[in-house]
């Protein structure tokens, strides 16, 4: 169940940095938004992955809510939160605003 809240949070952050890309830059800038943060997603989860299944080596049992891969998720959050601030919720600069215009 929260592997479930997890993706859905990628989802409404992707939509998000579609938006804010597709209104700045238009459509072309849009689908570059959404192809990047695919990207970070799955290198990102391909480096948590093995790193969680080491933390937490047994098997998940049926029923568990945390699971290696809950964890796996949970640390890709991490950098990824950071990697959105930086590219997409910050304001642009003063030539990016100069250029939009």
């Amino acid at each position: 169940m929260i592997d479930l809240l997890i993706y859905h949070l990628h989802i409404v952050g992707v939509l998000y940095a579609f938006t804010m890309r597709w209104q700045r830059e238009g459509l072309k800038g849009g689908f570059l938004a959404v192809a990047t943060c695919g990207l970070v997603f799955t290198i990102l989860w391909a480096v948590t992955g093995p790193i969680a299944r080491i933390l937490m080596p047994q098997a998940a049992q049926p029923g568990d809510l945390f699971t290696s891969d809950t964890l796996s998720l949970v640390l890709l959050m991490i950098p990824e939160v950071i990697f959105f601030r930086v590219f997409f919720l910050r304001a642009p600069s003063v030539p990016e605003r100069d250029a939009a215009v």
